[in-house]
């Protein structure tokens, strides 16, 4: 199977810091690939240049055999990646179907006059935007939150709500960043049940995630990264015994 998402080599520096170190990784369609390590160790600074928030030094980002090594998050959105944040960023005074509506990649801009002088083109178009949210809506469970402003969510909803947006980009590739933060074991069992519906959608989904039991459980293949460089990648089980693995979590023996 063509990989949707390749990185080959990956460097990241800032000043003599050296955040992300020849990383190299696929991911496919319908595919969990989990990027796991100690705190600092590159993780969402691989997220970061992936999106395009920070340009890596080296490497090569492929998003369907297209280079997006370089360009600005937005244009890098629209080519087919998205993301959620560790923090949430949504528009707190915007309402759950709003926040959506405003994320929705659209193929046709509208034209000055259909906005100005609210024509039935408008309205169709705007009628086609509300019934996607919904949908989206739905399928994160949030139905009954559409006119709920996003900053009186609940911290579980909210978390959804980002992952909603993001859905709304229409992406290949969605990037989740700890979804399962902050959240009580109930949450984060319903957030692994909607990262099962969305990979069975067919993304590719990298996943950034603390808890372990949703990571052996949700996950294809593992990477492992430490100070910035990779020091395995395999199946669950292979993770969960690698030497390698052991050492970077609990500390090497003297």
């Amino acid at each position: 199977m063509i990989p949707t998402l390749r990185v080959n080599n990956l460097a990241k520096s800032f000043g003599g810091l050296r955040a992300v170190s020849g990383i190299s990784l696929e991911v496919c369609p319908g595919e969990v690939l989990s990027v796991i390590g100690p705190n600092g160790a590159g993780k969402t600074t691989l997220f970061n240049c992936l999106s395009g928030v920070y340009q890596p030094n080296e490497g090569e980002i492929v998003l369907e055999r297209r280079s997006i090594r370089g360009l600005a998050p937005h244009i890098i959105c629209r080519r087919g990646l998205s993301r959620t944040f560790q923090n949430i960023r949504l528009f707190g005074e915007m309402t759950a179907k709003e926040n959506i509506m405003a994320c929705q990649v659209r193929l046709e801009k509208p034209l000055p006059w259909d906005v100005l002088f609210r024509t039935p083109q408008f309205f169709r178009r705007e009628k086609a935007s509300e019934d996607e949210a919904l949908n989206l809506l739905r399928m994160v469970g949030l139905e009954k939150e559409e006119e709920t402003w996003a900053r009186n969510l609940p911290y579980g909803f909210q978390r959804r709500l980002e992952i909603a947006r993001a859905l709304a980009t229409k992406p290949r590739v969605l990037l989740l960043d700890e979804p399962g933060a902050g959240m009580n074991p109930n949450e984060v069992s319903e957030i692994s049940n909607l990262i099962c519906q969305i990979k069975k959608m067919g993304l590719a989904i990298l996943l950034i995630e603390h808890h372990m039991k949703v990571v052996m459980d949700l996950s294809d293949r593992i990477v492992v990264l430490d100070h910035g460089e990779k020091i395995a990648e395999g199946t669950p089980e292979e993770i969960r015994n690698h030497p390698a693995v052991i050492a970077a979590y609990l500390g090497k023996e003297n």
